[in-house]
């Protein structure tokens, strides 16, 4: 976009009056969210510097883009434009932290890094163990990013007891008549409000922890013997499997995490490697691909969710339209899974991969097949969140917290 030199020294001096000359720049050729250009970048030092950026932004009518480190922001539609990119890696640090509540108060611009390693002095952890470990807080609430944890602790939606949120028109509001605010803004992709702080539900650490590892062969071998791990006693933290496709060059496995005082740990893990029979071992390390998505950086990323006993059924149809294996990875105790894609797919393969997905989900009790990440040429051509891409509820929130449009325009909510 080209500006008058004018109007763009007011934009950087009205910034840099915000967050100080050195926090604000023109944006340059690497400036930009997932393909789509920016036209300045600020970093504000605190909420309160958030807000004034958001309150002259509503001023000026210039849409605003959040970003922490940016492992995220090719997820999902890209902006349909990008006047500010809002960099919130200077708001970090624990703020609050209560051992007697287990909670924690944290600034959004906080690394998940930084955030396990002063907890872990604490005796404590965030039950967040996510595939994108250089990402910030604000980052993995917003997208709703969660690993294999999730089986037992819930995702982001369900840790958040509290947020601290700039809306549109630079008000910092934890709480709005009417709505979840915490559980709206987790998913929400930046584009309610910009989260600058999360009170988080923590869990004390294990004392042991140990994994079972299992050969798997087909996507039914593993719902079959994931029922088997859900019906028992058990209690499985975490239940994951990883179905390599024709072209990675390993064996499909299905993995169980067990925690607790270690002869109870282990024991439970005994246990359920004779309940999975065939090779099933007992291992005090994770496998290689535990916590890790598929895809690598320049992949196609689906992310695929609905009922865990169904999940199988959709790995088959992706299969049965990709014309072979395809990688997939996930929670299959919980039905959320994550499917990797070359980048030299045609749009025609793709879009039937996606219909296929989403029709067995329809007709198996409900779900979605998202397209998380791919090059722009095959996002125009497809339906990344499929026939309805926003929920009523979901736009309703939207036209109440942003009426006018400008918090991440064309970006969409985790319906998952």
């Amino acid at each position: 976009m080209i500006r008058e030199a004018g109007v763009a020294v007011t934009v950087i001096e009205a910034l840099a009056e915000a967050c100080g000359p050195e926090n604000v720049w023109e944006a340059g050729p690497a400036d930009t969210v997932d393909g789509v250009p920016v036209g300045w970048v600020v970093a504000p030092g605190g909420a309160a510097e958030v807000a004034e950026v958001l309150r002259f932004a509503a001023a000026e009518g210039l849409s605003v883009v959040p970003s922490g480190a940016g492992t995220k922001l090719d997820w999902g539609p890209p902006p349909t434009h990008a006047d500010l990119l809002l960099d919130l890696g200077r708001i970090a640090g624990v703020l609050d932290f209560s051992p007697a509540a287990m909670t924690a108060t944290v600034a959004a611009g906080t690394s998940m890094r930084a955030l396990r390693a002063h907890l872990l002095k604490e005796n404590c952890r965030l039950p967040l163990d996510v595939g994108s470990p250089a990402a910030t807080l604000g980052g993995v609430l917003a997208t709703n990013e969660a690993g294999p944890l999730r089986h037992r602790f819930g995702a982001p939606r369900d840790l958040v007891t509290g947020v601290q949120v700039a809306l549109d028109e630079g008000s910092l509001e934890r709480s709005v008549d009417g709505f979840d605010l915490a559980r709206h803004a987790c998913g929400s992709y930046g584009t309610l409000g910009v989260i600058t702080e999360a009170t988080l539900r923590l869990e004390p650490l294990p004392a042991a922890r140990a994994w079972v590892t299992r050969p798997v062969t087909t996507p039914r071998e593993v719902q079959q013997l994931t029922e088997a791990l859900v019906a028992s006693p058990l209690d499985p933290v975490a239940i994951e499997a990883d179905l390599p496709g024709v072209a990675r060059g390993r064996p499909a496995e299905l993995a169980a995490l067990f925690e607790g005082e270690r002869a109870v740990a282990l024991q439970r893990a005994e246990t359920a490697a004779k309940l999975l029979g065939g090779a099933a071992t007992v291992e005090q390390l994770p496998p290689a691909w535990w916590g890790r998505y598929p895809f690598d950086a320049d992949d196609v990323a689906l992310k695929v969710w609905g009922r865990p006993s169904e999940l199988f059924a959709v790995v088959y149809a992706l299969r049965d339209a990709a014309g072979m294996p395809v990688p997939v990875r996930g929670s299959v105790g919980l039905g959320v899974a994550h499917v990797a894609l070359p980048d030299t797919v045609s749009p025609e393969r793709l879009d039937g991969m996606l219909t296929a997905a989403r029709t067995v989900l329809l007709a198996r009790g409900g779900g979605g097949c998202t397209l998380l990440r791919a090059p722009l040429d095959l996002r125009e051509l497809v339906e990344t969140h499929g026939p309805e891409p926003m929920s009523s509820d979901a736009a309703r929130i939207k036209l109440a917290l942003d009426p006018e449009d400008r918090l991440s325009p064309g970006r969409m909510p985790d319906p998952s």
